[in-house]
């Protein structure tokens, strides 16, 4: 993918781009829209410039001229990168969808690749590969022949397979993120892949994991049904997500679309997914995701088994 183009191009609107972030950071949001406005004036076809804007026009409680600016922004990137299309839905100038673009995923994670594991585990507390390392040994002791780690990122979820995994592979969006996995030496395959788009021909799993995955899902009926036919009979999924306090928040749907650009999903959607795709919870823990902005994500570490085909008859 082609890289997103963080710099105008243009050395004048640079600097104003530049003092416009200075008065932002400052509280003067309406000043440094009004600055940023001018610089977009002298490179008119910078998409992040647009992006960025938009930002600073909704920090200074201008949301119809934000919707402009990110409206803008996806015109000039239709790929969406940058996820304007997401903030147009949180501001309600977008119709909800069941997923994020695809883009915006990559984007973000090649971003952060080098930083990533600093940042979450240091900085933000993220202790999630733990949690479910310690909930899979309890449902399950012992090894698994075939382990499929979705979304795996740096591979931190890997090293804890690595111990009761025979073989252990790897999928995720992110290039920039796999080299990484790679580096480490934990996984006996790994592949680029759209978890959105994803086509699995290799033999059944045993367990199949997606540690903070379905935050950037939303809809989980599709990938759940994947999973099942990626499973054994018996075979474990083992997976998070961020809770939503409760349906009535996100009307049917169960999932909601946060300020944050995640998604987060109620107990109950999670429980009648599973059910519909033939799984049956062996354990559903509250738990502490990560921090962001200085408070606790909460979130649901889930453990499931995939019903043989004469248990989901009877």
């Amino acid at each position: 993918m082609k890289p997103l183009q963080t710099s105008s191009g243009d050395l004048t609107a640079d600097r104003r781009a530049d003092y416009a972030e200075m008065l932002h950071t400052s509280g003067d949001h309406a000043a440094a829209a009004e600055l940023l406005l001018g610089a977009l004036e002298l490179a008119p076809q910078w998409a992040a410039g647009w992006f960025r804007l938009g930002e600073m026009q909704e920090a200074a409680g201008a949301p119809d001229l934000a919707a402009q600016a990110w409206t803008t922004a996806l015109r000039l990137d239709p790929a969406d990168r940058l996820g304007a299309v997401l903030k147009l839905q949180l501001i309600g100038k977008a119709a909800a969808t069941q997923a994020p673009p695809s883009a915006f995923i990559e984007t973000l994670y090649d971003h952060y690749a080098e930083s990533f594991e600093g940042e979450l585990v240091d900085r933000l507390g993220y202790r999630l590969p733990e949690c479910l390392d310690r909930a899979i040994r309890a449902a399950r002791p012992g090894r698994f022949p075939l382990v499929l780690d979705l979304g795996c990122g740096t591979g931190l979820m890997g090293q804890k397979l690595r111990p009761i995994a025979d073989r252990l592979a790897g999928y995720d969006i992110s290039a920039g993120m796999l080299r990484q996995a790679r580096a480490k030496g934990v996984y006996d395959l790994l592949v680029k892949t759209d978890l959105q788009d994803f086509c699995y021909s290799g033999p059944k799993a045993d367990l199949v994991t997606a540690a903070d995955v379905f935050i950037y899902l939303g809809a989980l009926d599709k990938v759940m049904n994947k999973i099942a036919g990626m499973l054994a009979d018996g075979g474990l999924v083992a997976f998070s997500v961020e809770t939503l306090a409760c349906d009535g928040l996100s009307g049917s749907a169960g999932f909601a679309l946060q300020p944050s650009r995640r998604y987060a999903h109620s107990q109950g959607y999670v429980e009648r997914t599973l059910d519909a795709n033939g799984f049956s919870v062996l354990s559903l823990q509250a738990t502490i995701i990560r921090q962001d902005r200085r408070e606790p994500v909460d979130g649901l570490a889930v453990v499931a088994s995939l019903l043989s085909g004469s248990e989901k008859s009877g």
